[in-house]
């Protein structure tokens, strides 16, 4: 008999101005809280929920430096021992977020992450990426739990960029893909043993809702208006992208995105982005049906995410070039390999070549 695992926050809000409710939140696991915040939080948001907060527990407010790493968790580890917090809070990107992780994880303290954009689905995760002072990156820190609490405020979320939210579709685009060839694989998800039957339908609810409300969150995103599909693709993107990759696994969507991180001319672009590519290639390198991939081209085409190379910074890029992303993309030890087609350099190559046909062929 088979022993699956699924691993889910302790507790997701979401809705509009739900940042009022943080001191509630905090307040359930302890009275003084160490609150992370970056240099555009302090900025512009720290006044609008700081009182509320303040109200209700003690807050000692300190500045990310800007990389999540081992120096920076340090440092502020030190102060939360030396001021005996009873809680880790981080508000700001995904950067800000891990660094709470693991400032929390070394102080052995409860973690809340308040995200200001819906660009990945890496809040809800048990995980941070460690860089080094110069943003090289260094490792992941596998952490032994999911955070606490993961509050999301949509009124901040829509106030950032419509990239952001567009990017974090592309990133939960792969989640269906992959977790069901994980799936099919028997393969391990982050905990390195298969998911249960919830976390695969997350997966299937989360493109669902893609396909359903993509378009209409893009559209009201951009004009910074909160509505119900917004709301929804929020939810998609954080939540249930995140449970969907984290314990249903990932495949080839990730590795080629890893892939595609070699090539300098990609760095502009956003890690979504960059995802959605490599979900395109997927289709093509595990053969999927003509309809599906209209549909995924189709909604990629409708809410602005990249079909094509040169989409992502790479329009003249040489066959030399996409080898290595390929290459890179089939290191020992990536998730390409919980395909259930036989994976090479080769075939991978291919697929980038076969999706970037067809995304210029849609173009006309």
């Amino acid at each position: 008999m088979m022993i699956t695992t699924t691993i889910f926050p302790g507790r997701y809000v979401q809705g509009y101005d739900a940042i009022q409710l943080l001191g509630e939140e905090i307040e359930r696991f302890g009275k003084r809280a160490l609150l992370l915040v970056d240099p555009f939080v302090r900025q512009n948001l720290l006044a609008s929920f700081l009182p509320a907060v303040e109200s209700r527990v003690q807050a000692q407010v300190e500045n990310f430096g800007g990389e999540s790493s081992d120096e920076e968790i340090d440092r502020l580890a030190t102060i939360g021992r030396s001021a005996n917090m009873e809680l880790v809070v981080g508000v700001g990107g995904g950067k800000t977020l891990d660094t709470a992780k693991a400032v929390a994880y070394a102080l052995h303290v409860p973690v809340i992450v308040v995200p200001t954009i819906a660009s990945t689905d890496a809040p809800c995760s048990a995980l941070s990426v460690i860089y080094t002072p110069e943003g090289e990156f260094k490792r992941y820190l596998f952490l032994p739990t999911n955070p606490t609490v993961v509050l999301v405020d949509t009124r901040i979320v829509v106030e950032a960029p419509v990239r952001f939210l567009i990017s974090g579709m592309g990133d939960a685009l792969a989640t269906v893909f992959e977790a069901r060839s994980a799936q099919m694989k028997y393969a391990g998800n982050m905990t390195g043993r298969p998911g249960s039957m919830t976390a695969y339908a997350l997966a299937d609810l989360c493109y669902e809702t893609l396909l359903t409300y993509g378009e209409q969150a893009a559209a009201a995103c951009a004009e910074h208006v909160v509505t119900a599909a917004v709301e929804k693709i929020v939810e998609a993107n954080t939540l249930l992208s995140g449970l969907g990759f984290e314990s249903g696994g990932l495949a080839a969507a990730h590795a080629i995105h890893n892939g595609l991180t070699g090539l300098e001319a990609t760095h502009h672009f956003f890690h979504g982005e960059k995802v959605a590519i490599g979900t395109l290639a997927s289709l093509f390198l595990t053969g999927k049906e003509p309809e599906v991939i209209d549909e995924v081209y189709t909604f990629c085409e409708t809410v602005g995410l990249p079909t094509t190379l040169a989409q992502i910074g790479l329009e003249n890029v040489s066959d030399e070039d996409l080898m290595l992303v390929a290459e890179k993309a089939t290191a020992e030890g990536e998730t390409i390999y919980n395909e259930l087609v036989p994976i090479t350099p080769l075939t991978v190559f291919q697929a980038l070549k076969a999706a970037d046909i067809e995304g210029r062929r849609r173009q006309g």
